[in-house]
């Protein structure tokens, strides 16, 4: 296997380590034959398995391109750019939560309805659907750096234009502002796994798409503590502007010193591909190859398919929940707003650790289909333990099985990105999770405008029953997947076949028979 440990560590203009090879001088070779630095000539335990990895007939045909595809590297700058992208990724998903955690507070502010201000978080949801397709598009003919810088530059826009809806008049100002904010997370939640796939190495890409999840969910849990603080419950709307404006001059100064990152950090890919299933990925891809023929194949397969289904109940919960939790905490606990907010900074908190852990653990032992069932019945058994328990007017119980519930819930959603990754190989990274994410935004506002008219007509427990229902059909369908893991597969092909596949390689090159002898 490739040894793609912390010890391989290269920047990206490190040339690769002279091979043994080069280093023999008693060996010689014939000037028609093409041998690549790190090849030994005899099929031996010695030749270098970066290598050994390349198909037949690929390792040669990309050595003229800008990676060496036969070498297999990590770069320094990886942590770098997964940890930028977290960043602004969090800058975009506080600004999807910062009006639902008040929501009551707006609706006083600019005098318009619960649904009104809901739609505020929704439209993220609804601009989603039609643009994936487009964006993920861009993303395939552009690549990683385009998609970024389009992204955060969209998401500190949006947060400028907010600074002018300070009014009560202005409510259509700061609906633009959000609109723009909700198409910059287009080009920002199916990052995760491509940036994974591209920057990271067999053993941590599972790691590295948590990690980039992770910012996401963290701006969530900024999202339902900050607003809280910064904007009181006060009926003034004068100083209620006052601190509106706090709030949006903050986010407005963080978003640009983020896009001000993304220019200096982001760079399109490494100059050697980290893991042999990028590699593979490199050499098979074709300028020419079908976009819609992608997306065809994916529905094609029936177990991306369940997912898909099974990750939008999932995710889709979670937005209707985030989306409403204010009006329900509200609902039994009046005039919690801080704690309604520390609620779900308790939810998303959990939720983040659980997905770190969900991904140490798939890097570890790479159990996509165990490790995703007990991780969904466990969010259901999470949400009925919440809906039980919210009425009993004890707040830190509230906090307990919310955190609880959270715990599994957000830490679902990079196992459902990491899992879509390994049933699909080698197709698009992004068009995969993609399609993870429109059905969790289609969901997503089935679920919030459900439930939403059930609290309103019902009280909670019938809408978070609701959701059970649809969690428990969640659940059902996971344990029909199969886990074909063809990432997986490419990764672990065994030594001696790539030895062979090396030893008939060389049989064809005329390498003189008095190179072995003076080797020997």
């Amino acid at each position: 296997m490739v040894n793609e440990g912390p010890n391989q560590e290269e920047s990206d203009d490190t040339p690769a380590p002279e091979s043994a090879l080069q280093a023999d001088p008693s060996v010689s070779v014939h000037p028609s034959v093409s041998i690549n630095p790190s090849v030994s000539v005899h099929p031996s335990s010695s030749a270098h398995p970066s290598a050994l990895a390349q198909p037949s007939g690929l390792a040669h045909s990309s050595s003229s391109g800008p990676e060496d595809l036969s070498v297999i590297k990590v770069s320094r700058r990886r942590w770098a750019v997964v940890l930028v992208f977290s960043c602004y990724s969090m800058c975009n998903s506080f600004q999807w939560i910062q009006y639902g955690s008040i929501n009551n507070i707006f609706m006083h502010f600019y005098g318009v309805s619960a649904f009104a201000i809901d739609w505020l978080s929704m439209c993220y949801m609804l601009t989603y659907i039609p643009l994936l397709l487009p964006v993920a598009w861009l993303l395939e003919k552009f690549g990683l750096r385009t998609i970024a810088l389009t992204g955060s530059a969209l998401n500190c826009l949006g947060a400028w234009v907010k600074l002018g809806s300070l009014k009560p008049h202005l409510f259509p100002v700061t609906v633009v502002g959000q609109l723009i904010c909700s198409v910059a997370q287009v080009f920002i939640l199916g990052m995760p796994s491509r940036i994974a796939s591209v920057w990271f190495g067999a053993n941590e890409v599972s790691t590295a798409c948590s990690v980039a999840v992770f910012g996401n969910q963290l701006g969530i849990a900024i999202g339902f503590l900050v607003p809280p603080v910064l904007v009181p419950n006060i009926e003034d709307r004068d100083e209620l502007a006052y601190h509106i404006s706090i709030m949006f001059y903050i986010i407005g100064g963080v978003a640009t010193l983020l896009l001000i990152l993304v220019i200096i950090v982001f760079k399109e890919k490494p100059k050697y591909p980290p893991s042999r299933a990028q590699s593979l990925s490199y050499a098979l891809t074709s300028p020419d190859a079908s976009y819609l023929g992608s997306i065809v194949r994916l529905f094609k397969n029936l177990n991306f398919v369940l997912l898909v289904i099974t990750y939008g109940l999932n995710a889709g919960a979670f937005y209707a929940l985030s989306t409403l939790l204010n009006r329900m905490v509200i609902w039994h606990y009046p005039g919690e707003e801080v704690n309604a907010g520390r609620i779900g900074l308790t939810i998303v908190i959990a939720g983040m650790l659980g997905a770190v852990i969900s991904g140490i653990w798939l890097d570890r032992s790479k159990t996509y289909k165990e490790t995703t069932l007990v991780v969904y019945i466990m969010t259901l058994v999470g949400m009925v333990v919440y809906t039980f328990t919210l009425n009993l007017g004890h707040l830190w119980v509230v906090f307990i099985t919310a955190g609880t519930m959270g715990f599994f819930m957000t830490g679902y959603l990079p196992l459902g990105f990491e899992f879509a990754v390994e049933l699909t190989y080698p197709e698009s990274e992004g068009i995969s999770s993609g399609l993870l994410n429109i059905s969790a935004q289609v969901f997503g506002i089935i679920f919030t405008i459900s439930q939403g008219q059930i609290i309103d007509n019902y009280g909670t427990k019938p809408g978070n029953i609701f959701l059970c229902v649809f969690l428990t059909l969640g659940a059902a369908l996971t344990a029909f997947i199969k886990a074909d893991l063809r990432r997986q597969k490419a990764n672990k092909e065994t030594l001696e076949n790539k030895l062979q596949e090396e030893e008939e390689e060389s049989n064809t090159s005329k390498v003189p028979t008095a190179v072995s002898e003076d080797h020997l």
